[in-house]
């Protein structure tokens, strides 16, 4: 006897604040979701393989590849997008600080790497440009060559600290 496995499967979750009910193919990734079905195209699905980081979101407070989780597994879990992020000013002072230190430039990986960069500075202390290095080795960018998102970063963790200013 074969089993039967169902090819839609309905899921209640929260996204960016607000409650989400939908009944969504078994198979289909969490960054599919939100872009195919809630709209929300900020996180990137570029390499499919959790490597890049252009699909970068954040499930129940941790930065998590959404190429790599399904949608079913978010069922009643809180998911933030930087969609969310930026409407409710969690990451104002990151955004300013990316553009200031031109540390985007065709932006394709600037989501992933605000909301990488958003859970590094969530963490106590004030993270050393080696922190940060190693915070975000899993996203990568093939513009602007690091340095200035290091920047952007560091500035950012030393306003937030209140040693300067993003």
């Amino acid at each position: 006897m074969t089993a039967v496995f169902p090819d839609r499967i309905d899921i209640a979750l929260r996204v960016n604040g607000e409650e989400v009910e939908a009944r969504v193919p078994a198979g289909r990734h969490l960054v599919d979701f939100l872009r195919l079905d809630l709209g929300l195209t900020g996180a990137h699905a570029s390499c499919e393989h959790g490597v890049c980081g252009a699909c970068t979101v954040r499930v129940d407070g941790q930065a998590v590849r959404g190429c790599l989780m399904l949608a079913a597994q978010v069922d009643g879990l809180d998911v933030w997008t930087i969609e969310g992020l930026s409407d409710n000013g969690t990451v104002a002072d990151l955004q300013e600080a990316f553009v200031a230190r031109n540390a985007l430039q065709c932006g394709f990986c600037t989501p992933g790497m605000i909301v990488a960069a958003e859970e590094l500075l969530a963490q106590p202390g004030l993270p050393s440009r080696h922190k940060i290095r190693e915070h975000l080795s899993g996203n990568y960018c093939r513009c602007t060559g690091y340095e200035a998102i290091i920047d952007a970063i560091e500035s950012v963790a030393q306003a937030r600290a209140g040693k300067g200013a993003a």
